[in-house]
């Protein structure tokens, strides 16, 4: 809701793992050392512990990207599997055949041996990372021991590193799991953020989203660090929270008032500092006292009506930003003036109805062909496009890097479609009505319903779906574009296939691009790789992502 707000191309402070967002604070410069040595050292296993949310899974992120392309990497995220189950999944990782329907622990040992060793024979390493660790049982934890028995004279041939809360460490002190304590190689604590690294955190967070003013006084720091303890994630949810408050009230910074007011919504009823409580008793009299004013004056207003016109920047007022927030399911503060925002408008000149065949017109000329008028998708098909439509986010679409047709509303409520050509900063430009306008991302996320078109081009040989299992041109090019979009070389080698090795690309490929790293090929993804490839097709901020 806040993002073209405050002028912010993505959300900055989602708690997902995005490497994007890591804060290197010496902790965790630390922490991905470990790690790092774990993948390049010589076997064995590499601890890493850390409170809930002190960024263990971000750190592992980052260390995805940078992992050397002689490196086969499993990586499994639900450890709460049997010994049979956990094998399996480390099968599936690292592209290991094994029986269909087998569930003998004995025959997935031998699969994964015989693997290890044909990959130590071609000079590759396999790293196991495995996260939550603190839920794995002390049966599956021996097990994991027993596969790092395979070694050479001068290595073992799988390296494990396990992340987990400060418990996991307590579990391996046990007497039971000694033998596993002993070939720990290397271990480190992930602690919170010091006191004097959150304000450069949340800056950090919001010059990777785009923010190019101060959001957040550093005088807010104190009582941010005394809410949250130093955790990032706990940091991550406040400062949502409090930025979110601060659009609903208007405002062009946060303040102590607001962010002791997200601190009661996110702990609930836990109490807060009692400087932080009285700061805000003292501002909520003041809020309701103006509120009250503002909405005594509206009512008059309303009142007035009856007999006098209301000008439309007196309803923009009175019902914006609170309004915005009703529609979330919260409970606004009073609404406060605020700035007169530029409002996106349908050109009188020109029939509304002939607004949806005027943006699917632009967006053809975008591609540079011409609308024949009906059902666009369609027209695009033969013409060699995909087409995707579908509800989302100004960031998705910055992602996606494609103009867009998208659906808007007007001051009183009348629909119209506009195509979106061009990103700059925080401002876009559109088509409206046949003419270009240039409006600020507020007013365009004010009026945007959430419903875009798109177009985007793959090689004719390449189909929407592309399935686990399959062969051909669509899984050749597949396989020569996912390791483009991550800078190293494809592999030339046999005739590609959709196995579980592809699989595990795809998934590194998803992650690196702030994609749910699923495996599969989804539209989304489909559309990142195709812009790998297309290096023709038209682009909102020209220039980027190009390979």
């Amino acid at each position: 809701m806040y993002l073209s707000y405050f002028g912010l191309t993505e959300a900055p402070f989602s708690i997902a793992p995005d490497p994007r967002y890591l804060y290197m604070t010496r902790g965790h410069q630390e922490a991905l050392a470990h790690l790092l040595y774990g993948v390049n050292g010589d076997g064995g296993f590499v601890l890493l512990t850390g409170e809930v949310g002190a960024g263990k899974t971000t750190v592992c992120r980052c260390l995805i990207e940078q992992i050397p392309d002689s490196c086969d990497v499993a990586y499994v995220f639900n450890p709460k599997l049997t010994v049979e189950e956990l094998l399996s999944v480390v099968c599936l990782e690292l592209g290991i055949a094994s029986p269909p329907g087998n569930t003998s622990i004995g025959v997935f040992v031998d699969c994964i041996n015989a693997y290890l060793l044909d990959a130590n024979a071609k000079g590759r390493h396999t790293v196991l990372i495995i996260d939550e660790a603190q839920n794995l049982s002390a049966e599956v934890l021996e097990q994991m021991r027993l596969l790092t028995n395979l070694e050479t004279n001068q290595r073992k041939l799988l390296q494990i590193i396990l992340l987990g809360q400060p418990e996991l460490a307590e579990m391996l002190d046990r007497p039971g799991l000694r033998q596993l304590a002993q070939r720990i190689v290397a271990r480190y604590h992930l602690g919170a953020l010091a006191k004097s690294e959150v304000a450069a955190y949340v800056q950090h967070r919001l010059d990777v989203s785009g923010n190019q003013r101060q959001i957040f006084p550093k005088a807010l720091m104190g009582q941010l660090y005394r809410l949250s303890k130093g955790v990032p994630r706990i940091i991550n949810v406040l400062c949502d929270r409090a930025l979110l408050g601060t659009y609903t009230q208007g405002k062009e910074r946060v303040d102590h008032a607001t962010l002791a007011q997200a601190a009661r919504e996110v702990f609930g009823q836990r109490t807060v500092h009692r400087r932080t409580l009285w700061r805000t008793a003292v501002a909520a009299l003041l809020i309701a006292t103006s509120g009250a004013l503002a909405l005594g004056a509206y009512r008059w207003t309303q009142h007035d009506s009856k007999t006098a016109a209301v000008t439309p920047a007196t309803v923009r007022a009175a019902a914006t930003p609170a309004a915005k927030l009703d529609a979330a399911g919260s409970t606004p503060t009073a609404p406060v003036a605020e700035k007169p925002a530029q409002v996106l408008a349908w050109p009188q000149s020109v029939p509304r109805t002939n607004s949806r065949s005027m943006a699917y017109a632009a967006l053809f000329q975008t591609w540079k062909m011409d609308y024949e008028g009906g059902d666009a998708c369609q027209q695009a098909t033969r013409a060699g496009l995909h087409c995707r439509v579908a509800r989302g986010g100004l960031g998705e679409l910055r992602e996606m890097n494609l103009p867009a047709v998208m659906h808007m509303k007007d001051e009183q409520g009348q629909e119209f479609y506009v195509t979106l050509t061009r990103l700059n900063g925080n401002t876009a430009t559109l088509a409206v009505g046949g003419k270009s306008r240039t409006i600020a991302l507020e007013a365009l996320a004010d009026q945007w319903s959430g419903h875009y078109t798109v177009m985007w081009r793959m090689p004719p040989q390449v189909q929407e779906h592309i399935r686990f299992g399959e062969r051909g041109a669509a899984v050749a090019w597949l396989s020569q574009m996912l390791p483009k979009g991550q800078g190293s070389a494809a592999q030339t080698s046999g005739e590609p296939v959709f196995d579980d090795a592809m699989t595990r690309r795809i998934r590194q490929f998803q992650l690196a691009q702030g994609l749910i790293p699923d495996g599969v090929i989804g539209p989304q993804t489909l559309i990142r790789l195709s812009a790998l490839s297309d290096q023709a097709a038209p682009q909102l901020t020209p220039g980027q992502g190009k390979k």
